[in-house]
């Protein structure tokens, strides 16, 4: 697939099947960070992949998950993530600034997840102190954000917004997420 379709076709996923994504997947999608732009090529970022079932099960509860249709937004018991990939600054590379190099190295990876068939959902919403304990952090490592990932078993739709941005689940559990129109945010030349 072409990226702009990888784009056009890009949902977040939070419902998934129990099928583990193999660590060789796993692996490229770290890589396709590695290569994201870094601000002066400083690279603070690094990644923990957590594939263990139980170490994965342990970080569940850290997160919080479709903040406008709690809980009917969490996973379901039984189509929970398989797999985590935590973003991680460190900070003897950079202190501040390091933002932008997440946002684009995050893309990168829900981009080439997405190519696999893999279904992601990145989270900002956690419990960084308990992950930390779970997968012994250390000090001069901060958490940015955790990109969960696994097979996808849902289908959510992009809407006009028109009044809210808030996303809803219709009467058949069917996530529909509304996205401002692109005439309404493209501006040429002058505002």
């Amino acid at each position: 697939m072409k990226v702009f379709d990888l784009i056009l076709s890009r949902r977040t996923i939070r419902q998934f099947k129990p099928e583990p994504v193999p660590r060789s997947i796993l692996k490229k999608i770290v890589d396709a960070a590695r290569l994201a732009p870094s601000a002066a090529n400083r690279q603070p970022l690094e990644f923990l992949v957590v594939d263990d079932k139980e170490v994965v099960g342990r970080i569940f509860p850290c997160l919080k998950w479709a903040g406008y249709i709690v809980p009917e937004g969490n996973p379901r018991p039984g189509r929970e993530p398989t797999s985590y990939i935590i973003t991680l600054i460190n900070s003897k590379v950079r202190k501040s600034g390091f933002e932008w190099d997440a946002g684009a190295a995050i893309e990168n990876m829900i981009l080439s997840a997405l190519e696999k068939g893999i279904g992601s959902c990145w989270l900002a919403s956690v419990d960084r102190e308990k992950v930390r304990d779970i997968v012994g952090l250390p000090e001069d490592y901060t958490i940015d954000s955790i990109l969960a990932l696994g097979y996808p078993d849902e289908s959510p739709v992009v809407e006009e917004l028109v009044d809210s941005v808030e996303y809803w689940k219709d009467e058949h559990g069917r996530l529909h997420v509304p996205k401002r129109k692109l005439d309404s945010i493209l501006h040429y030349n002058k505002f």
